[in-house]
């Protein structure tokens, strides 16, 4: 079932090694095929270079697993909360990477103060707030999921990640491909933004008028970035 999904979720797992953005299990990644109503995800603390697809977890919208001998990401609920919240998207990624997280522990967002942002994310990467004792102590990994949503006050995809307070990062994006790259992309410019900071803490960022520009040229309507699809 969802074999091809399966290597592709797989795939953008290992990338995520690839590119420095998890340690040892940390991090994990998921698509959703919404015409069959299941998720593939990563199994919980399996060891990447020990993975295989047919390690992936199928498992439906309630998280009932549906296909798999192994436990699916400890994250699963989360992920699940983003696919209810957000229809439009297909692929969830969840990472600990290092300058994301810093500001994540810093309890600030991330600024939108480039046009390397810009071409990714429409406006600053948000943070959360703060979970409640009782949420914590409750359905924590759910709560996760729900203040995502909360902090996300424009379109999923025109910011494709937050920043949980005290966390770390989760993106998303139309595919899980989208998300890893998203994933990718929102540490660099984190490290940017960090240097940047320090340089000069009086910056107050990119203007609409360059952010929109930029933005809007790779995923606006009247895109013009890359060459067209015949």
């Amino acid at each position: 079932m969802l074999a091809k999904m399966r290597k592709r979720v797989l795939e953008a797992n290992l990338e995520l090694v690839r590119r420095g953005l998890v340690l040892y299990t940390f991090g994990n990644a998921s698509a959703l095929s919404r015409g069959d109503g299941l998720i593939v995800i990563k199994p919980s603390g399996v060891a990447y270079d020990a993975m295989t697809a047919d390690n992936m977890v199928i498992v439906d919208l309630d998280g009932s697993v549906v296909e798999g001998t192994l436990r699916p990401s400890v994250d699963l609920v989360t992920h699940l909360a983003l696919y209810r919240a957000f229809p439009d998207i297909g692929g969830v990624v969840h990472t600990h990477s290092e300058y994301a997280t810093v500001w994540a522990q810093a309890g600030r967002a991330i600024p939108a103060l480039g046009t390397t942002h810009a071409d990714y994310f429409h406006g600053d990467i948000p943070i959360t707030r703060e979970l409640t004792d009782e949420e914590i102590a409750g359905d924590y990994v759910g709560a996760t999921g729900a203040v995502i949503a909360e902090a996300v006050t424009r379109a999923p995809l025109a910011t494709p990640a937050a920043l949980v307070a005290g966390h770390g990062p989760f993106c998303w994006g139309a595919t899980v491909e989208a998300a890893m790259v998203n994933a990718v992309v929102l540490e660099t410019v984190a490290r940017m933004a960090l240097n940047t900071v320090m340089l000069a803490p009086e910056t107050r960022g990119v203007s609409k008028a360059l952010l929109d520009r930029h933005f809007l040229r790779k995923h606006g309507s009247s895109a013009s970035y890359g060459q067209s699809v015949e």
